[in-house]
């Protein structure tokens, strides 16, 4: 072996191989990103227990998503606002139209109308159901958005969306008749829990 050889292979010249094999592995990391901010402050909101340092840490989140709205598919972007106003009331007409046109939901909801139990729980299945939705993306990230801390803005203004959408356009278009309060209840009813569940949708998936 030449002295040159001996020369590169010599302790302390050049990094070691466990150097390389960390530099590689840091290499190999992807580049960390805003969701990666996001996911960790997420994860030391539920580790601090002091009120003080939870505000902070909620505080610091709120400015993050303003100034980065997050682009994961399926988490929301931010607090309810206009433009989730906007994108309920698209979802809740792209979902609710074929409902308001279609002769079964005045079946349906005639049949319902009839039997109040089946109506009233025909609207907790709807609200259950637009809770699950918005559940699935972590809609209690957003606490500031609360109503007495309890109920969520978003859920309320959905339900708002889509009941005064269907109520409109099945009273406008004459598919209901209020000679007969209770049926037309049922009628607008199960439209309006297609309309919430569009408007729900609607209001998720463009915030990706």
């Amino acid at each position: 072996m030449s002295s040159d050889q001996r020369a590169a292979d010599a302790p302390g010249d050049g990094p070691s191989a466990d150097d390389r094999r960390d530099r590689a592995s840091v290499d190999a990391d992807p580049e960390p990103d805003i969701d990666d901010v996001f996911d960790e402050l997420e994860q030391l909101e539920e580790l601090v227990d002091a009120d003080e340092e939870l505000q902070q840490v909620r505080e610091t989140m709120r400015v993050l998503r303003r100034a980065h709205p997050r682009g994961t598919i399926g988490r929301l972007r931010d607090t309810f606002d206009s433009r989730d106003v906007g994108e309920a009331m698209v979802g809740s007409f792209v979902f609710g139209v074929p409902m308001v046109v279609e002769d079964g939901t005045l079946t349906i909801g005639r049949f319902i109308g009839r039997q109040p139990p089946l109506l009233a729980l025909t609207v907790a299945f709807g609200v259950t159901l637009v809770l699950g939705i918005l559940h699935a993306v972590e809609f209690r990230r957003f606490p500031e958005d609360l109503i007495l801390g309890v109920v969520p803005v978003r859920l309320v203004s959905i339900l708002l969306v889509a009941g005064g959408m269907a109520l409109g356009l099945m009273t406008l278009w004459g598919r209901v008749e209020w000679t007969t309060p209770w049926i037309a209840a049922g009628q607008v009813t199960v439209t309006a829990i297609v309309m919430a569940v569009g408007a729900s949708l609607g209001d998720v998936l463009p915030g990706t």
